[in-house]
């Protein structure tokens, strides 16, 4: 059995008007959603999103985690249709999103976009190292000879629309253990805070709410460009 404490922080930052980011904090489900800038409504995409997996919030069986979250995920993708079907002004909205549910010493990361997850880990090293866990779902990460092609858009290539084809999350199983780091984030923090400083925040800042402070502070202080939103998740011992 672990012991686990998380904190969230989001910041509209310094150059948008309105935040268009969503979190949730539970005692099993984590999750951030990044309403897509420049669409029609992201706020209420990125909301409607954390609003539908709240309700998932519950301890499952480690064996089914997967399954869990893919239904809750699946559920918040209907969400967004049936949004769209009653405001139809709200057509094209959408979100990415990235998240965890966990149960004993299990859990399962789930990401549609661009929204990450991180680990820092002990490896036996003198340093822990910190690694991005979820892959980017643009373009670029995911045609083959990406830089060889020409005019490749600069654009997300999956994210949660309302729309069934294209929409699925990317799994992925760890096991939880006690010293474990994880970190969920949108764009408005990875796509400005270099990876060593995330790493060195990551590695010196105190409990998860002093450690969510500062990253949140390092993107602002590199201008932010964007909504930030962070989840700190760290994973302890038996008390």
């Amino acid at each position: 059995m672990v012991i686990v404490e998380a904190a969230a922080r989001t910041h509209i930052g310094l150059v948008r008007r309105r935040n268009e980011d969503s979190v949730y904090t539970g005692e099993w489900l984590f999750a951030v959603a990044d309403g897509l800038g420049g669409h029609v409504a992201g706020d209420i995409a990125s909301a409607t999103v954390i609003e539908t997996l709240k309700s998932h919030d519950r301890q499952a069986d480690p064996a089914d985690l997967s399954a869990v979250l893919g239904e809750a995920i699946s559920a918040a993708n209907e969400a967004l249709r049936h949004r769209i079907e009653d405001d139809p002004d709200l057509a094209g909205m959408g979100t990415t999103l990235v998240a965890m549910l966990r149960s004993g010493t299990r859990a399962v990361l789930a990401n549609v976009g661009d929204s990450r997850a991180y680990l820092l880990r002990d490896t036996g090293s003198e340093v822990q190292q910190l690694s991005q866990i979820t892959e980017d779902h643009v373009y670029g990460r995911l045609v083959a000879d990406a830089a060889s092609v020409p005019h490749l858009p600069e654009r997300l290539a999956r994210f949660l629309d309302g729309r069934a084809d294209g929409r699925s999350p990317d799994l992925a199983r760890w096991d939880l253990r006690p010293g474990d780091r994880f970190l969920l984030c949108s764009d408005g923090l990875s796509a400005v805070v270099p990876n060593e400083l995330i790493s060195d925040t990551m590695r010196s800042s105190g409990d998860p709410g002093e450690t969510a402070e500062r990253l949140v502070t390092l993107a602002i202080e590199r201008g932010g460009p964007d909504n930030i939103t962070v989840v700190v998740i760290a994973v302890q011992g038996p008390s």
